[in-house]
């Protein structure tokens, strides 16, 4: 039999079951309702950095990374096999970008930081899926290899370059933006702080002035996954092997080749975002990505393995982190911003019968406002901790209708069903 037309059914090749997912309008009002809220936020409390266009464009550049290491989780754990060690494999993007980077470009940069990134998948999988290591194992030892190891090309090879230390490489160069040439009307308007108005020349402004090339090619291949998985044969194949893997293998698919594409492809993905964190700092540097792997996770399954959901989750931590870079008066009205979400999270998880979820959300957002009531600003020892109280809440509160792959994380030998 020919494995070319092999059929594999499962969850995602189902009909879809209707009310399963929002639909574009439902969506549509969502935003919307969720924009309106934030300008209203924005226009009690006169906190001007929540939709302003530099907040904006901040966010955006801080959600790339973020954005890619979640798709390369996603890539990774559609196929079955769970990809902790994301973090590990940004770090050697941001290493392998500033190696050829600071002498022959940010693009030459890039390309090699994702091979670096692919090569860390490469070692993944081979341990996971040849020798069937745990996979948090060989995503921890990655983790904890991948630092040590770009410091010590760091010393042996950045020291001796102007520019270059022991714990950072020389200067990379730009890999270039555009901008629209409406954006100066948008930023007049954004200055008038019109309700609304300005709120939304604000965000227009911040995604058309100066953005990066590399933040469009992120979004290419985020379209690019999200039509591969689920829109061709080969897609279907591999999400076939981390939904049922000895099914897909009585239809003649070789599991091991999927899985060994999808994790180094999520390596690789996890490199490009490492790559990208590189070149928005303009060098490599050490301890430079921060958990932003780990938060990359937290962004997939905050998105339930899906790529929209998991742009929108990227999004999500990465105007959070824009936000706390702004000034500890900016993170202020985050607070009465935060507990009307969370006051929204109580209403919807007490509809749906998550009766102690909702009373936590409501109690956190009490306190948010007697928070905001009581003080001026937030302290800056508190400030830098503003991505990560997000992403707990998130994913505490919110993500907990979840549907991961079935056979995420299982060990598969050829023949042997457990």
């Amino acid at each position: 039999m020919s494995t070319a037309t092999a059929t594999v059914t499962g969850p995602d090749a189902a009909p879809r079951r209707r009310g399963s997912r929002l639909s574009p309008p439902l969506l549509i009002a969502f935003a919307l309702g969720a924009f309106l809220v934030l300008s209203a936020v924005r226009a009690f409390t006169g906190g001007n950095d929540l939709t302003s266009s530099g907040t904006i464009a901040a966010g955006l550049s801080a959600a790339v990374p973020i954005g890619l290491a979640g798709l390369g989780g996603l890539w990774s754990e559609r196929a079955g096999v769970v990809n902790i060690g994301l973090e590990g494999m940004m770090i050697l993007g941001t290493w392998g970008c500033a190696y050829l980077g600071w002498d022959h470009g940010a693009w030459a940069g890039l390309l090699f930081g994702t091979l670096l990134g692919a090569l860390g998948g490469l070692v993944h999988a081979v341990a996971t899926v040849t020798f069937g290591v745990d996979h948090i194992i060989s995503g921890v030892a990655i983790n904890i290899i991948a630092p040590g190891l770009a410091l010590y090309l760091t010393k042996v090879t950045f020291v001796h370059y102007p520019g270059g230390g022991q714990k950072q490489s020389p200067p990379i160069g730009d890999a270039g933006s555009i901008t629209l040439p409406f954006s100066d009307w948008l930023h007049t308007v954004e200055d008038k702080h019109w309700f609304a108005v300005s709120d939304l020349a604000g965000v227009l402004g911040g995604l058309v002035t100066r953005l990066s090339l590399v933040t469009l090619l992120a979004a290419l291949v985020v379209l690019a996954s999200a039509w591969i998985l689920w829109r061709t044969a080969f897609g279907l194949r591999l999400r076939s092997c981390g939904e049922a893997p000895h099914a897909a293998e009585s239809l003649g698919v070789n599991v091991y080749k999927y899985k060994y594409i999808a994790v180094i492809v999520s390596g690789a993905l996890a490199g490009l975002g490492g790559a990208a964190l590189a070149i928005a700092a303009h060098q490599f540097r050490d301890g430079q990505t921060g958990g932003r792997g780990f938060i990359g996770l937290a962004a997939l399954i905050f998105g339930n393995w899906r790529p929209g959901a998991l742009a929108a989750g990227a999004g999500l931590f990465g105007y959070t982190d824009a936000i706390q870079l702004r000034s500890s008066s900016a993170v202020h009205p985050l607070l009465l911003l935060m507990a009307i979400a969370l006051a929204l999270v109580a209403i919807w998880q007490w509809r749906t019968g998550q009766r102690a979820i909702a009373v936590v959300a409501v109690v956190i957002a009490v306190l948010a406002v007697l928070w905001y009531i009581d003080t001026d600003r937030v302290p800056d020892e508190l400030v830098g901790t503003t991505p990560y109280v997000v992403t707990i809440l998130v994913l505490a509160l919110a993500s907990q209708r979840l549907r991961m792959p079935k056979a995420d994380g299982r060990v598969y030998r050829r023949g042997e069903e457990t």
